[in-house]
């Protein structure tokens, strides 16, 4: 499994607006230069991360975006699950998928399966607070 520039920016921008948690909107400009990616680029992830509520914007003078809830509440399975469609290793288990022929009789089925398990209970499993709890340890430390 490959996840997507598009799955690994828009948690670069969810991370980012988390750290920035509480700070009122947050411009996409700031975003873009602190991590890195084009405004173009970004225009592409905003909508999905706005349509599915993670965030929210305004326009103008003052505005930006800023999570919609506490950076606690963000899983980042969820985030890559909105941004790479799924996270299913072979076709057959797709959200999308039709019921598969070969099904009662594959053999490697049930270690795809366990796979597939496995990666959406990691992802699920980290917080986007988890990464802004990591950065604030980073600093005491230093």
């Amino acid at each position: 499994m490959m996840i997507s520039t598009k799955g690994r920016y828009a948690l670069r921008v969810m991370i980012d607006l988390a750290e920035n948690f509480g700070k009122g909107y947050v411009p996409m400009k700031e975003v873009a230069e602190r991590q890195n990616i084009s405004l173009k680029y970004l225009e592409r992830i905003l909508p999905v991360l706005t349509r599915n509520k993670l965030i929210e914007g305004v326009q103008g003078r003052g505005g930006g975006y800023r999570l919609t809830a506490d950076p606690g509440r963000y899983r980042v399975g969820d985030i890559l699950r909105l941004t790479e469609g799924d996270l299913a290793p072979v076709a057959c288990l797709g959200c999308d998928a039709d019921a598969c022929e070969r099904a009662a009789d594959c053999k490697t089925l049930p270690m795809w399966s366990e796979f597939h398990r496995l990666t959406n209970a990691y992802f699920d499993g980290i917080l986007l607070s988890d990464f802004v709890k990591s950065l604030e340890s980073n600093h005491t430390n230093s």
